[in-house]
């Protein structure tokens, strides 16, 4: 079907039989923008076209002309040589950025190298007290991320998994050697993860590769099913619905994979839908993902997040957002909320903003300016830039209402938030 997404709205919107005044009041935004955007005198955005699809159940049609032919040029998943390694230091503008270092010079300073090197070079027995050692410090690690900036536990992290490389290739029995290197995936997929929240994509995918590798070293031959689901995740945050669904359904392929990565993927399949608007495929994956999630053994290290009880729930809460639902958004996050521990500040922060930004898309400013401060505290703590991406949302939505005293007095504390970076000395 042809013609503009103005066009295309009017038409919509007439066959419905509702006004310009009466879509305006459904969808909180002022009549005299969206008429402007019928007339093609305004680009759409995504968030009036998903609010727009829902009303009128059309399925993402409206919400597929706004983002056809938006897609990031690439999928900049730069290689990275073996020899060489990403590291996050410090400039001498105090900024902390990654960079690509040479893989001699970083372990010369950090890990397993670094320990032989002040020996002289004797060789570290590992026993299953010393596995037990290793695995309780990349918890600590794990633990310091819920709470902390990416630039604290990013260097200790990334250490690690050299300390762990390091020692699998140390000459230990098969049994000590693939254990080293189980462990050395898992702590390379969390420097990703932490890459990622430190707004660094490139260093995040790089690290993702690595942990696929260090995993069939060690003989698990279903990570790179989960190594998927995190590239899903990223393309995600990157708004790309798509790829995000490409991926996630790539990452089910396996059926062997366990309960635990398939129900993460068909998770992340299903946020993938809601992006696009197609809130049936939403739910079907979505139901998936929880009957997985159900299945999946307790006693298996955990992959992805484990500060939250309900995961599916918070995902149902944050995704009915994107399928144009603020209200049904903000209900589900409001039951969902005061179930993450407060010494979970990275998933506070996350869920709390989109918390924050349900309530201010549906139209509830006081409240939305009510809920806000707390979470920006946690936001300043956790530095997380996939937080940042719906502060940035909830700082444009908030711009509907100029002449809201609240509504101007969090848009400063945002703008604040958003320019001043922990440790900048802003």
């Amino acid at each position: 079907m042809g013609g503009s997404f103005g066009a295309n709205l009017r038409r919509i919107r007439d066959e419905s039989g509702l006004s310009l005044a009466q879509l305006a009041a459904k969808i909180n935004y002022s009549k005299s923008y969206l008429s402007k955007i019928e007339n093609d005198l305004k680009p759409p955005t995504a968030d009036i076209a998903k609010r727009c699809d829902s009303l009128f159940g059309t399925a993402g049609f409206l919400s597929a002309m706004v983002t056809a032919g938006e897609r990031p040029d690439g999928d900049q998943d730069e290689d990275v040589a073996d020899d060489e390694v990403w590291v996050m230091v410090a400039g001498d503008d105090g900024e902390r950025r990654f960079h690509r270092l040479p893989r001699r010079e970083v372990l010369t300073g950090v890990g397993a190298a670094a320990g032989f090197a002040l020996t002289g070079g004797a060789r570290a027995v590992v026993d299953e007290p010393t596995l037990a050692g290793l695995r309780t410090m990349f918890g600590q690690y794990r633990l310091l991320g819920t709470t902390s900036s990416p630039a604290t536990v990013l260097a200790p992290v990334i250490a690690h998994v050299d300390t762990l490389r390091a020692l699998a290739a140390a000459g230990h029995p098969e049994s000590v050697r693939r254990q080293l290197l189980l462990l050395a995936s898992r702590a390379a997929e969390y420097a990703g993860w932490m890459s990622q929240e430190a707004g660094d994509e490139r260093a995040a995918l790089w690290w993702t590769h690595r942990s696929v590798a260090f995993a069939e070293a060690g003989g698990d031959e279903h990570f790179a099913s989960y190594a998927l689901i995190r590239r899903a995740e990223i393309a995600m945050y990157r708004q790309d619905p798509l790829t995000t669904i490409e991926l996630a359904t790539l990452a089910q392929a396996d059926r062997a994979a366990g309960a635990r990565i398939l129900g993460l993927a068909a998770r992340c399949e299903a946020q993938g839908h809601a992006l696009v608007g197609d809130r049936a495929a939403y739910r079907r994956a979505l139901d998936r993902a929880a009957a997985l999630l159900a299945e999946a053994d307790p006693a298996v290290p955990v992959l992805g997040s484990s500060s939250v009880s309900d995961e599916v729930a918070l995902a149902d809460g944050w995704s009915l957002y994107d399928l144009g639902r603020p209200a049904e958004a903000a209900a589900a996050l409001d039951r969902q909320f005061p179930g993450i521990t407060a010494s979970a500040r990275r998933a506070r922060a996350r869920f709390g903003a989109r918390r924050v930004l349900a309530h201010a898309g549906n139209g509830e400013i006081d409240h939305a300016c009510e809920l806000a401060p707390a979470v920006l505290a946690d936001a300043a703590q956790v530095d997380s830039a996939t937080v940042r991406v719906d502060l940035r949302e909830l700082a444009r939505v908030l711009a509907r209402w100029p002449g809201h005293p609240a509504a101007r007095e969090l848009r400063f504390a945002l703008g604040t938030a958003l320019r001043v970076r922990p440790g900048s000395g802003g």
